[in-house]
């Protein structure tokens, strides 16, 4: 079961990956940065699953909090000051995800996506790819902590 929702969350990765660097590239809409932003917080979700189970199966934790909310707060616990930085992205991925957006430049090299939110969020290619690397660092940062 561990084994399996490790292997969930890179696939996550790998699917966002290709969203990314391959999809993105060649029909830059806001339809694929929206699929990256939710396979994004998929990766997050999932990682945050393995760090909970595997604490769980190994005795560092007795129960697994029931919502998204006590399961990041655990998270933090476990692994520190280091995990904070993330779980703003996190956070800021999920506000970009549920926000009403408009677009820029579609189908262009500089497509945008901005969130009518206040402040507005403008999502760039360049933004995304910054989210995408976080994103990783995190997802191996929680597999680093399970080494220990």
């Amino acid at each position: 079961m561990f084994d399996e929702r490790v292997e969930n969350c890179l696939e996550e990765l790998k699917r966002a990956d290709h969203l990314v660097y391959v999809s993105l590239k060649y029909t830059r809409t806001c339809d694929v940065i929206k699929n990256v932003i939710k396979r994004l917080i998929s990766a997050f979700d999932l990682a945050v699953g393995e760090v909970m189970e595997y604490s769980k199966s190994q005795g560092v934790i007795k129960d697994i909090p029931v919502s998204k909310e006590g399961k990041i707060k655990k998270v933090k616990e476990l692994l520190g000051k280091q995990s904070h930085k993330y779980f703003k992205l996190y956070d800021l991925l999920k506000k970009i995800d549920k926000a009403e957006y408009s677009k820029c430049e579609e189908f262009r090299k500089n497509v945008t996506l901005i969130t009518k939110t206040k402040p507005e969020i403008r999502v760039k290619t360049d933004s995304l790819n910054t989210y995408f690397e976080a994103t990783k660092e995190f997802v191996y940062l929680a597999h680093d902590s399970m080494k220990k």
